[in-house]
């Protein structure tokens, strides 16, 4: 299914989290992901604060936890940058890869590789990455480090504890940006934070038309310093009616009056830390963008012997396109395609 989706839960609110990885390297895609739970309203009734929201891994404590721990086999649902040990480290993308494909699995069959998890969450994106000699022709067998037996067992404490807690997982949508496109997009607007923010509007409208004519309530992690977003919103939502609830250093909290139904938007300072579906999109933004760049790796140690990977950071991004500099004259590639601006 292009937009994954499920059906709703009666008596129940959806709830949106928004988080993106790869914002600041110079090589390899920006990826933006959203993912939506239906959960109970009377969750959403005990609410101090319209723009606080519930605490899932309070309610599905049973089965999720904020951190990993090994003496408590639940699942780690937590900021990515917590559960990723990096592309060189023998743990590497287990915990990231655990969490995404659990929680995949709940609204479709297991991908078999990284092109059909892609084709599943982000439809046409495969044919722009064919484009790109380091992404065409080739794909990634999955998973990369789980073992089957491993996702099963989570995957049914994890049904079974939303089961029994009147919450649902209603689907995953993403947004990649590969290096040329992204280079092209700041070329036209002359800033990054305005592609980002692009690629987050244009989730938002997705994730709306996925599940329909009801009211979403949609958490945001917080962009670069910024405190004001009635702007941009009203820019990328013209029909809609904008209601500023607050702005501070911290939060800040927008209702919108779509044509579609009505929204609370809020972007939160450290929402991944705050917030189990702006995590659970982080960690799928980075589980992708690392099963890109694993593509991207193979591909370049295919053409310079002894290549260590890099994960596209500007420091050892340096070192990397270093390394490849013959590879890359040889082959005539456009540094435009390949290297991101800052």
């Amino acid at each position: 299914m292009s937009e994954l989706a499920t059906g709703s839960a009666p008596e129940s609110s959806t709830i949106v989290g928004i988080d993106e990885a790869g914002y600041g390297p110079i090589l390899g895609p920006l990826i933006v992901s959203a993912v939506a739970f239906d959960v109970p309203v009377a969750l959403l009734r005990e609410l101090k604060h319209p723009a606080d929201g519930p605490d899932l891994w309070k309610v599905l404590s049973a089965s999720l936890a904020p951190r990993h721990n090994r003496r408590r086999p639940r699942l780690a649902v937590a900021d990515s940058k917590r559960l990723y040990s990096g592309c060189n480290s023998e743990r590497g993308l287990v915990l990231l890869e655990r969490a995404a494909l659990v929680f995949l699995r709940q609204v479709m069959e297991q991908p078999a590789s990284w092109r059909a998890l892609l084709a599943g969450v982000c439809p046409g994106i495969c044919k722009q990455l064919d484009e790109y000699p380091w992404y065409a022709g080739g794909d990634v067998d999955l998973p990369v480090q789980c073992r089957p037996d491993d996702l099963a067992t989570q995957h049914n404490a994890v049904s079974h504890d939303m089961a029994a807690n009147g919450v649902r997982f209603r689907g995953l949508w993403v947004e990649v940006l590969p290096e040329g496109h992204f280079n092209e997009r700041v070329k036209a607007t002359r800033n990054k934070s305005v592609v980002l923010f692009g690629l987050v509007t244009r989730l938002l409208q997705r994730v709306a038309d996925a599940v329909g004519p009801r009211p979403l309530r949609i958490w945001i992690d917080r962009q670069g310093g910024r405190t004001s977003y009635a702007g941009p919103l009203m820019t990328a939502f013209q029909e809609a009616r904008l209601e500023i609830i607050e702005e501070t250093e911290t939060r800040s909290s927008y209702r919108l009056d779509t044509p579609w139904s009505p929204w609370m938007v809020r972007f939160v300072e450290k929402g991944e830390t705050h917030h189990l579906p702006i995590a659970l999109a982080s960690i799928f933004s980075k589980y992708i963008r690392e099963l890109c760049m694993l593509r991207f790796n193979r591909y370049w140690a295919s053409h310079v012997a002894g290549l260590r990977p890099t994960g596209g950071y500007y420091a050892d991004g340096q070192r990397f396109l270093a390394d490849i500099e013959a590879a890359l004259i040889a082959q005539g590639i456009d540094r435009g395609r390949l290297v991101r601006c800052v």
